[in-house]
């Protein structure tokens, strides 16, 4: 198996697989692939049985995998990032688990299991209702990684904090602690701008953060997606944001 990312800002990563080798990714990731790579639809990769597959679903991940299979001849699957980013290689081997962002799974090879790593509710109008939800990648192999944007790494010492939207996580060590925390004081948190809650990842171990996160996209294009539609959007978001903030001081 050998496998080359292709292209910079929207880039393609492409594996060559020889006679009976696979890889699995999540159903719809594929972009194209030769005549000798076979397809096969499965549960499989959440790892220890139905209890791994419903981890994995509630760690934003798919209900179906999909496997590539080069049957007869050596064959090419090929898969496109679907926003400007960067697909990173990522090594497994026990002990040496990641927690990744909900949608940065891309593919791996037999032996990875991918499960949910965190979820915590932020609140409506946060994340689209969802949530905050983090995929743990583990077992032994090669899986590779989607991120958005450009990607910053930082490698943190012990107790060494590093507070960041959440929308920028992009991937970390599992040695590393992460929790949500929330902005102090009310003005800070309706007027300052920066959003209402923050995630905190304290060392040791690296970090990756990514600099163009879906949720930051989305809120600069909503002005220009039809007239008022996405206005409308925003300030029901804005206003929800805010009631779940009341409710939040309310309840301490």
């Amino acid at each position: 198996m050998k496998d080359q990312i292709i292209g910079t800002t929207l880039p393609v990563l492409e594996i060559q697989l020889e006679s009976g080798e696979s890889i699995v990714a999540v159903s719809g990731e594929l972009s194209w692939m030769t005549q000798s790579i076979q397809l096969e639809t499965t549960t499989g990769m959440g790892g220890g049985g139905l209890g791994g597959l419903f981890k994995r679903v509630a760690g934003g991940g798919s209900l179906f995998m999909t496997r590539y299979t080069a049957q007869g001849a050596p064959g090419m699957v090929a898969f496109a990032t679907k926003m400007p980013g960067q697909i990173l290689p990522v090594g497994l081997a026990p002990g040496s688990d990641y927690f990744i962002h909900r949608h940065g799974f891309v593919c791996g090879t037999e032996g990875v299991t991918v499960s949910v790593g965190f979820q915590q509710s932020l609140g409506a109008g946060i994340f689209g209702g969802d949530g905050f939800l983090l995929q743990k990648i583990s077992g032994s192999g090669q899986a590779w990684i989607e991120l958005d944007g450009e990607v910053i790494s930082y490698t943190l010492q012990a107790g060494e904090t590093l507070r960041v939207h959440p929308g920028h996580v992009g991937m970390f060590d599992s040695t590393v602690n992460f929790g949500i925390t929330r902005i102090q004081g009310i003005r800070n948190m309706l007027f300052g701008g920066d959003g209402i809650f923050l995630a905190a990842l304290t060392g040791p171990g690296r970090v990756w953060l990514q600099s163009l996160p879906l949720s930051n996209l989305a809120h600069a294009l909503a002005p220009y997606l039809g007239g008022g539609a996405g206005d409308n959007a925003a300030s029901a978001g804005a206003g929800a944001v805010v009631g779940s903030v009341l409710r939040g001081l309310i309840e301490r």
